[in-house]
């Protein structure tokens, strides 16, 4: 099965997930930084590195949940997909947490107790990013016409096509 939402052939939510993992990845970098050195203006970089993560993120998964929709029900392709939903959209709250309570200091820092948090988040997005290449790679979602929608797990001995 293709992707619903292609740009020049191309399936526009692996596009998209890009973005907003990196700026997550940026955001823990400047922030840890920031809590090393204190360099204030790193965790004004950090905070809004958060926010255009939530933005991202929510942007990929609305493409996500359209190519979603046009997987067939009772398949592995189904259920991995909602894991990788939902692992994918609890990191973004997580993050929205962080974000909420650095906003509400007005300071914009963050403390070890939320760093420790967006680890957590980055953490969670990466379990949804693996199952995100389950879905592609191993399964081919979104990316082959002949994807075998109950492939078996890529940490299994067994092949996902029959030789």
């Amino acid at each position: 099965m293709e992707s619903r939402v292609k740009i020049f052939g191309h399936p526009v939510h692996p596009m998209l997930i890009v973005l907003p993992l990196g700026l997550f990845v940026a955001a823990i970098v400047f922030d840890a930084i920031y809590l090393w050195r204190g360099f204030s203006t790193l965790r004004t970089v950090g905070f809004w590195n958060i926010a255009g993560g939530i933005i991202g993120g929510l942007v990929a998964a609305i493409f996500g949940l359209i190519d979603w929709l046009a997987i067939p029900a009772r398949t592995r392709a189904k259920t991995i997909g909602i894991w990788h939903a939902l692992s994918n959209v609890s990191a973004i709250i997580v993050f929205a947490f962080v974000f909420w309570t650095r906003y509400s200091t007005r300071a914009f820092a963050t403390t070890p107790g939320l760093f420790v948090l967006e680890i957590a988040a980055l953490i969670i997005a990466l379990v949804g990013g693996w199952l995100g290449g389950e879905l592609v790679d191993r399964l081919g979602v979104g990316v082959d016409t002949d994807a075998n929608l109950n492939a078996p797990n890529s940490l299994s001995a067994r092949r996902s096509r029959a030789a």
